[in-house]
This record gives C-alpha cells, sequence and structure tokens, in this order.
C-alpha cells in the first residue's frame, strides 16, 4: 500500500477578535507571526460601514465613518454577539455575527495575501466568560467569513500561552489580566514542565475600555448641559463626535497629567453651534471610572480564591488588552500584588499570538514545541429540580452538573428520578450560573424526552450527560435507562444556528452585501436610512437636512459680513446654497458636513 500525500491540509491561523480592535496571527518559521492588516499594522479596527451606495468597508475608513454616518457604521458589535437582535446598517439589518463575520471576512483576506489563497482554518478567541450563545456566535461569524473553524479558546488562555512559548522551562502560577475594549478576564495559570493548566476564570464580558469612554461621554454632556442647557446625546452625530474625543482624550491621558479637551462644534441648536473648552486631569478621570476598577479588584480575589492560591503565590502577572495602559491599572495590580506586571508581553498582540500556537499545536506546525494547554469552564451547568427539603415540592431548584473551574474537555453523567406517578415524559431546562434558583441564572435551552414506562414516584431512572467540549460548547442527553429513550440537543443561541437554510441565508445576506445591484444602489436616498415605506420620518428628516443647511448658509453669511472678502466662506456659502436648491439628501448631509468641519477650521 502507497501512502499518498495529505490532500486535507489546510493553513490554521489565530485570530483576536475583538470589541474594539482585532487581530491574527500564524506559525512561521517555529514562532507565531502577526499577520499585518491594513497599512503593515498589527490590528485592524473592529468597524464595519456599509455606505449608502451598499459598499461594505472594515477598518480604519469605518472608524473614521462613525460621526459622519453613524446609521450606516457598527462598532463593538462583540458586546452584542449571541443576543437575538438586528443591527441596521442603512437600510439593511444583519445580526451580531453577520456583521462580525465582514470583520473577519476582512482578516481572511489580509490571511489570503499572506499565505495564498485556498481554504483555511482559524483559531477564534472569545473571552473567558462568554455564554455558550456567544461562543456559537463567534464560531458562526468564522464560519460565514469562509474559515472552517473547529476551536474557540478563552482570551486569557491565548495570552498564557503566548507567554508560555517563551517560558517553556519555568515551573511557576501566572495571572493573566486581560482588560479590553468591551470585556474583562482574569485567569490562574499553572506552567509546569511544559504543560499550561489553567486553574480559574472569572471576568465580565461588558466591562471594558467602551465603558470608560462612555463615563467621559457623560462627563462631557454634562459639562454642555451645565454651560447651554441642551444634551448633546440627544444628537446621534453630537453623540458619536464625543465618544470620538472620548477615546483620544482616554488615550492621552495615560502619559500627559491634564488634557485640554476643545470641541468647537460639538453639536447645534437652531441657529448657534454648540461647543466645549475644558481641561481634564488625570484624577478626575481615574475617579469616573474607579467603580469598573474596584469591580476587576473584585474579580482578582475571586479567582485566587477559586484557584486556593495567595497573592503571593503568583510568580508573574501578564497584562493583556489595550486598556491596561492606563497608568492608574498598572498600579492597582502592581499594589494588589506587590509586584510591577510582567513587561514582555504586548497587550495588543498577545491574544493573537496566543491563539496562533493553539493553531499551531492543532496543525502540527509546534509539534515538537511539547506545549500542551487546558482549559477551564467559566460558568457552572445543570438543570431544573423539585426541591424536595422542604415539606412541599417547589420547582426551580439549580442542580449543578458540571461545577464551574473544571478542567475541560468533560463528561458528567447524573441520574434523576420521575417526580410523579404514572410519568411518561421529562422536561429537561438547562441552565448556567452559580445561584441555587434556575430563576437567577442564565437559561440555555430545554427538551422534552419522552416514552418512560408510567410507574409509582421514583421508580424511573433518567440519565443527564453534560458533554462540555474544548470550544466550551455544551451538549446535553437524557437517556431513560430501562426503555433505552434518549435525546441529545448542542446549545445553540436563540437563533437557530443549527439549521442550514439559517447559516446559508446568513452567507447570502453577507455575500449581498459585497455586491450590491444597480437597482439597489438607484434606491439609496441619504445617510440616514430613509426608505420609500416611511414618507413622513423621510419628510421631517429631509426638512431637518434642509433647515440645517439654511442655519449654516447664515451663520456663514454673517461670519463673511463680519470678515469682508473671504473666499473660503463665499465657496462654502455658494455650497450650501446649490445643495439646497438641489434637494438632494445625499448632498445636502455632505455639504453640512464640510460646513461643521470648516466651522471647526475656522472657530466660528
Amino acid at each position: 500500500m502507497t501512502k499518498t500525500s495529505d490532500q486535507s491540509f489546510r493553513p490554521i491561523i489565530g485570530i483576536d477578535l475583538g470589541t474594539t480592535n482585532s487581530a491574527a496571527a500564524y506559525i512561521y518559521k517555529q514562532k507565531p507571526t502577526i499577520i499585518p492588516m491594513k497599512n503593515e499594522r498589527a490590528m485592524i479596527p473592529s468597524v464595519v460601514l456599509r455606505d449608502p451606495d451598499g459598499n461594505v468597508t472594515v477598518g480604519e475608513d469605518a472608524r473614521s465613518a462613525l460621526v459622519a454616518m453613524p446609521d450606516y457604521t457598527k462598532a463593538a458589535v462583540k458586546r452584542d454577539m449571541g443576543e437575538d437582535k438586528t443591527i441596521s446598517l442603512g437600510d439593511k439589518s444583519y445580526t451580531p455575527e453577520e456583521i462580525s463575520a465582514m470583520i473577519v471576512k476582512e482578516i481572511k483576506h489580509k490571511a489570503d495575501q499572506q499565505l495564498g489563497e485556498g481554504e483555511k482554518e482559524a483559531v477564534i478567541t472569545v473571552p473567558a466568560y462568554f455564554t455558550n450563545q456567544q461562543r456559537q456566535a463567534t464560531k458562526q461569524a468564522g464560519e460565514l467569513a469562509g474559515f472552517t473553524v473547529e476551536r474557540i479558546i478563552n482570551e486569557p488562555t491565548a495570552a498564557a500561552l503566548a507567554y508560555g512559548m517563551h517560558h517553556m522551562k519555568n515551573n511557576s502560577h501566572i495571572l493573566v489580566y486581560d482588560l479590553g475594549g468591551g470585556t474583562f478576564d482574569v485567569s490562574v495559570v499553572e506552567l509546569m514542565d511544559g504543560i499550561l493548566e489553567v486553574k480559574a476564570s472569572a471576568g465580565n464580558h461588558q466591562l471594558g475600555g467602551e465603558d470608560f469612554d462612555w463615563r467621559l461621554v457623560d462627563w462631557f454632556a454634562e459639562k454642555i448641559m451645565d454651560e447651554h442647557q441642551i444634551d448633546p446625546r440627544d444628537d446621534i452625530r453630537a453623540r458619536a463626535r464625543l465618544k470620538e474625543e472620548a477615546e483620544k482624550v482616554k488615550k492621552q491621558l495615560s502619559f500627559k497629567e491634564t488634557v485640554d479637551v476643545s470641541i468647537p462644534v460639538a453639536t447645534v441648536s437652531g441657529n448657534k453651534p454648540i461647543g466645549l473648552d475644558v481641561t481634564l486631569t488625570r484624577d478626575q478621570f481615574v475617579s469616573l471610572i474607579e467603580p469598573l476598577l474596584l469591580e476587576t479588584k473584585d474579580k482578582l480575589k475571586q479567582v485566587l480564591n477559586d484557584a486556593d492560591l495567595k497573592n503571593e503565590a503568583i510568580d508573574d502577572v501578564i497584562l493583556v488588552g489595550g486598556s491596561t495602559r492606563i497608568p492608574h491599572i498598572h498600579q492597582l495590580v502592581t499594589d494588589f500584588f506587590g509586584k510591577a506586571p510582567h513587561a514582555d508581553v504586548n497587550p495588543d498582540e498577545a491574544v493573537a499570538l496566543g491563539a496562533s500556537v493553539q493553531a499551531g499545536i492543532k496543525s502540527g506546525a509546534l509539534a515538537n514545541s511539547n506545549l500542551i494547554i487546558t482549559d477551564v469552564a467559566p460558568f457552572s451547568m445543570g438543570i431544573a429540580v423539585l426541591d424536595s427539603t422542604r415539606s412541599a415540592m417547589k420547582p426551580g431548584k439549580f442542580h449543578t452538573i458540571i461545577p464551574r473551574n473544571t478542567t475541560i474537555p468533560v463528561t458528567r453523567t447524573e441520574t434523576y428520578v420521575t417526580s410523579f406517578n404514572n410519568q411518561t415524559a421529562v422536561n429537561i431546562e438547562i441552565y448556567q450560573g452559580e445561584n441555587d434558583w434556575v430563576k437567577d441564572n442564565y437559561f440555555l435551552n430545554e427538551f422534552l424526552l419522552e416514552g418512560l414506562p408510567p410507574k409509582p414516584a421514583g421508580n424511573e431512572a433518567v440519565d443527564v450527560t453534560f458533554r462540555y467540549n474544548l470550544n466550551g460548547i455544551l451538549e446535553v442527553t437524557a437517556k431513560n435507562t430501562s426503555s433505552g429513550n434518549e435525546m441529545t440537543v448542542t446549545i445553540e443561541d436563540a437563533i437557530d444556528r443549527s439549521s442550514d437554510d439559517a447559516f446559508q441565508d446568513s452567507l447570502a445576506k453577507i455575500e449581498a452585501a459585497y455586491e450590491p445591484d444597480e437597482e439597489e444602489m438607484d434606491q439609496q436616498l441619504d445617510l440616514f436610512g430613509w426608505n420609500e415605506n416611511d414618507v413622513a420620518a423621510e419628510n421631517e428628516s429631509h426638512d431637518d437636512l434642509l433647515q440645517e443647511a439654511g442655519d449654516w448658509k447664515e451663520r456663514f453669511q454673517e461670519a463673511l459680513n463680519e470678515n469682508g472678502d473671504n473666499v473660503t466662506l463665499k465657496d462654502a456659502i455658494e455650497n450650501l446654497q446649490a445643495a439646497i436648491q438641489s434637494n438632494d439628501p445625499k448632498t445636502l448631509n455632505e455639504t453640512v458636513e464640510h460646513a461643521i468641519d470648516l466651522a471647526i477650521e475656522l472657530e466660528l
């Protein structure tokens, strides 16, 4: 028998699908290597724009459009993953995983340029505290983008892998403090003779740099309200403009003690532009975000308790995620552990590099590294049962089958008996969480096992088996031991991910987003997602645009009268008049945007 070459081989890359930025890496000459994105940068902004002509843009250009075209752009979609909702980009609606797929599709394009065209597999990272639904949605996004996704790993675990590659001979306990744009995770990892074992994880998938930005936005808005009695957050563009400024200020405060915030035109009220001029200190910023930082400190205590370790048992602390560049976070961690965090891990690249290490282990590219990784289940998982500890039977008690921080993959079986005479079916309700009652935990799914022989209560047994795999995805089987009847369900999110029809529908939507037809392009009306079926809303928004253009024309004319012959102002007035006469929403909007930019430039 002759052995043929392996035709099934495909490159495997690691992807850090982040809230604010995303990155990818692969193994090159036995080393994890970042795949360069646009302009050779390591990361790409996780922002999607579908402009009025139907063209999809991902990355820096999309982020630049957040202020000008807020109704056509989406940032921080990671926070919506796994939810049964739709997100509008103009007149089209997409699920969170479909928008995420557009980001991953851009990454695949860069990977194809680096590694060549063809089928590719991806290891995609998720926050350790992502639910099963969120993990499934992430896997779906990767597959919609054209990858084969057979492995999902936790972000702090990936960061530990990036660290472990360079410290194979160490025997130590590592703590990974991962604070990104939208999520926070902390994990304790033991490294021993090339084996990385996750001991415990904790976190909050709704805590990150985005929350810091919005605290600043609220602070800016309150300053404007105090002076002008108008809330700029009610204006979608003003809100986007303040958010953009908040991100800049946050970054500047990482290397400055004070920052002068100057926004000549934050919003417009009537014929008057409303601006903001204020000085913000680093201490003021810290006071705004202190409650959020204290929550991360509580998670540090929790994860150490779960790992049964004291602070001094941690040998190295790794900071991961762009938000860890905030000096106060560095100080918080230093004070907590009595030592400075490890300095040789790039907080922006560590997760992608670690994902590529996992990819290299899986593909065999790092078969000689002898590096082995184990992970844990971040939540307890179990089913609803009757509480029989009291005189009356009470439904809704949570019975754990897989406790949180159990090493995965894992399979656990528990046996339950019928509760009523002649019971022929049992409803299996599946939950995850840490509370005693299911009403306080997170519902995952339910199914009905029928065909039980009718017998007195307690005389028929049902074995419930939980299988939790390396991707953090749960499979549940219920089997009646006497009849042999059984049923298995893989936990999916609220949208039917297991349906091939649903997958094909999403795939068709994404492909259509990249290939808008001429009829659809002709129907694009403006930058606010109007459509022909909503005439009232169209007329109202159109009137607002006309009014705004007229206001700017009048203001520029006043400035021209005061300043004499100014060619720039004359041109702006002529452009505004032409836009008003054209009555075209797209032209009006673009001209108004140029007017705002000019007002900022001339400080009018």
